[in-house]
Parts: structure tokens; sequence; C-alpha cells
């Protein structure tokens, strides 16, 4: 019996290891960098890098088109259940406060099908941009140690990283994050809960 066991116990590893592999292997179809973004592990960037990524219509976007803006930065995929979750909460924090100097951008680290397939049934009003390797390893620079999603990471008017998390936002968390930047008691999701 516990021979049986031991054996289950490899087949489950193992089978979990592949899936891993694949997950990790769909993010982006592409080898990491091996040179370039490197720093040192222990200090995360503090302030928004120049940087440029394609939007879904192939057009390149650089990171200094919101200068002097509070900048919300999401990595997303469209596999991934709580950045679909959270995205609903994006939209409406750029629609509320969009004129208050608040840009929501979002990082898509899937495939550009997937992506253009995903935005056609549910249209956002912020930019999209394709995530490549070297966005993937910036965002490990910003403070995404496990590259997990989703990841989001707020940047003051002055381009300075104030806020970052792996996983879900709660709306409280980012209404307290963005009231404090713009100037406002009450920003998008202020009467939802913090669940």
């Amino acid at each position: 019996m516990s021979a049986i066991r031991t054996g289950m116990v490899i087949l489950l590893a193992g089978g979990i290891s592949v899936g891993v592999a694949v997950v990790s292997q769909r993010w982006i179809e592409a080898p990491k960098p091996k040179t370039g973004l490197a720093i040192r592990q222990s200090a995360p960037l503090q302030t928004l890098p120049d940087f440029g990524l394609t939007d879904l219509a192939g057009a390149k976007i650089s990171s200094d088109a919101w200068a002097g803006k509070v900048v919300v930065v999401n990595y997303w995929a469209s596999w991934c259940p709580p950045c679909v979750r959270e995205m609903p909460l994006f939209i409406e924090t750029q629609q509320a406060l969009g004129e208050a100097g608040v840009q929501v951008v979002g990082i898509a680290v899937d495939r550009l099908e997937d992506v253009e397939a995903f935005v056609a049934q549910y249209p956002v009003n912020y930019p999209i941009l394709m995530a490549n390797p070297e966005a993937v390893a910036l965002s490990k620079r910003l403070g995404n140690r496990v590259e997990g999603l989703p990841f989001t990471v707020i940047f003051d008017r002055s381009g300075r990283r104030v806020f970052s998390r792996t996983g879900e936002v709660a709306a409280a968390e980012l209404k307290a994050e963005l009231g404090a930047l713009v100037g406002t008691e009450h920003p998008a999701g202020a009467d939802k809960d913090a669940s």
C-alpha cells in the first residue's frame, strides 16, 4: 500500500510540474532575456522606467506617454480568473479618475489572438499592451518576485512607485491608494467591499 501511495505522489508531482511548465510557456512564447534587465533581486525599482510595448493594433506605446499622471499598471491574462475579476474595477477607475490624471494600463501576458478575442467580448477603456520577455522581467524588477498574475503597481505623478500587489486588488485598497494621490475622497470602487 505504501509503495502505491508513493508512486501516486510521484505521478501527481510530475503531472503538476508538467502543467506548470505548459502554463508558463503559454504566458510568453519566447525565451526570457539573458541580459539587459538584470538587477539586484533585493531592491525593486522605485520609479517607472522607460519602456515601450505594442498595443493591440501593433503601434508601439512608450511609458513616457503618461508623464505627469498617476499610472496604474496591471499585468493580466485572459486565462487568469482573478485578473478577469478585477478588470471591471480598473475600467471603473479609468472612467471615474481619467480626468483627474489617472491612467490605467493593462499589460497582457498572453497570446495576441486570445487578448483580441477577450477585448472584443469585454471592451476596456484603457490601453492594453502586449507583454514580451522584457516586460515580464520588468514586472519582477517592480516587485513581482514570483512573476504571478495579476500584478498591479501604482506610480505617482512623479513616477515613483507607491504601491504594488501580486494578486487581486480589492476595491477599497485601490480607492485608498488613488484617493491619496489624486486628492479625492471617493475614487472608483468607493461603494464596494474590500473583500
